[in-house]
């Protein structure tokens, strides 16, 4: 097959951000199918007037500058996907294919995914990583009415033209399935894990501790994400204030960008934790990422509390089990129910911070549990999670999409 992939944030190991797609498309062109990733490149630093191709491992990748960040206002990133939104879909549509496989976030790749579908008459599947504007409109980020109307249209339209959706949780496949989609038009692969690029010798670990002479052989508590307003990042925050009390050699890690970068270090400023116990480091590429994972005792997956965030399928949270570390999760959902029944991590109660720090101070020093949950995870990566597996059901569902039209 000729796949058409759109995601307008693709990245590879060498940047920063999620390698779904790449790890997909990779093991899809291992296959014998023939990719064009189109995406945009939001660094700077090289000439902006228009498309560049590269190959990535075998990926034909189509990128478009279109400058993005999380830290922009909310205007200005609509600009930005309105922006890639119409240039790809010129050029999927030139690229015509077998089949589209568009990928969201945001819910305006779908605008190119029925361009290229309508005009090629091939099918589109549709992938949902997040139920927007469900999300949006749940914490306020969208707010107009006009603006709910339209983004709720174009949500009905990715549905109705696509061949066929893939969710990446049980909670989206039923957030679609509300929207009067059919039940066999919907296929859950989660996110995925490699534990092959994921496990490094504990030697790297140990080279990560050494550059930090405030870290050294202390427990560490990691947070590697996007800094944004659902992530509710602030809550590790206020459980570092808490833990200083506890157990002051506890260190807590933020790795991340994001619109609320700032107002977390005016929150450690204030709480006094910012540089005793609570540090901020810079983002490191995704190739980087094992090496960090190795040397946190337990890492985190946080978000705002509200129902609409339950059904989320973070990268972090599957990279811990690659990684086979302990997570803690700060949210209800199909993850903390996985967690809490495979017992690979803990729940922290959201709005008792109190009682969270207790619980994380107690097992940070219990290293029988850390080893015990960090081996359950990386148990559970390998044999329901792995993006071999998942690369196959991906193919099998373009196959099907494909045969049907």
């Amino acid at each position: 097959m000729k796949i058409i992939y759109l995601h307008q944030y693709f990245t590879t190991p060498e940047m920063r951000g999620g390698t779904r797609s790449y790890e997909l498309a990779r093991r899809l062109v291992a296959m014998g199918h023939e990719v064009h990733m189109v995406t945009s490149d939001t660094q700077p630093g090289w000439d902006t007037r228009g498309w560049r191709e590269t190959n990535e491992s075998g990926i034909q990748v189509h990128w478009l500058p279109v400058a993005y960040s999380n830290s922009m206002a909310y205007a200005d990133r609509m600009r930005a996907f309105g922006h890639f939104a119409v240039n790809s879909a010129r050029r999927a549509m030139q690229l015509s294919g077998d089949v589209v496989f568009a990928t969201s976030t945001p819910l305006t790749i779908a605008i190119p995914g029925l361009f290229a579908s309508r005009w090629n008459s091939r099918p589109m599947v549709f992938e949902v990583r997040d139920l927007w504007p469900a999300i949006p409109i749940a914490v306020g980020a969208l707010k107009s009415r006009p603006a709910i109307f339209a983004a709720q249209l174009l949500e009905r339209a990715a549905y109705t033209g696509a061949a066929h959706i893939v969710a990446l949780s049980p909670g989206m496949k039923a957030g679609v399935e509300a929207a009067g989609v059919s039940p066999e038009k919907i296929t859950v692969i989660p996110n995925l894990c490699d534990p092959d690029r994921f496990q490094v010798p504990a030697s790297a670990g140990a080279e990560f501790r050494r550059k930090y002479p405030w870290l050294g052989e202390r427990p560490m508590v990691l947070y590697a994400g996007t800094l944004g307003l659902v992530n509710d990042v602030g809550y590790l925050v206020r459980l570092a204030a808490d833990m200083l009390k506890r157990d002051p050699e506890v260190r807590f890690v933020i790795m991340g960008q994001g619109r609320e970068e700032t107002a977390l270090h005016t929150l450690a400023e204030q709480l006094g934790v910012r540089d005793r116990n609570l540090f901020f480091l810079p983002t490191v590429p995704k190739a980087e990422m094992p090496a960090v994972l190795s040397a946190a005792s337990i890492s985190t997956s946080l978000v705002t509390d509200m129902p609409v965030m339950r059904d989320n399928s973070a990268n972090k949270f599957f990279d811990a089990l690659a990684a086979s570390r302990p997570i803690a999760l700060n949210h209800g959902g199909w993850q903390t129910e996985l967690m809490e029944r495979e017992q690979f991590g803990l729940y922290l109660p959201p709005r008792d911070v109190s009682a969270a720090a207790a619980l994380l101070a107690d097992k940070l020093r219990d290293s029988r549990w850390l080893a015990e949950a960090g081996a359950r995870a990386g148990r559970l990566g390998r044999e329901r999670f792995s993006a071999d597996s998942a690369a196959l059901r991906l193919a099998e569902v373009l196959r099907h999409a494909v045969g049907r039209a």
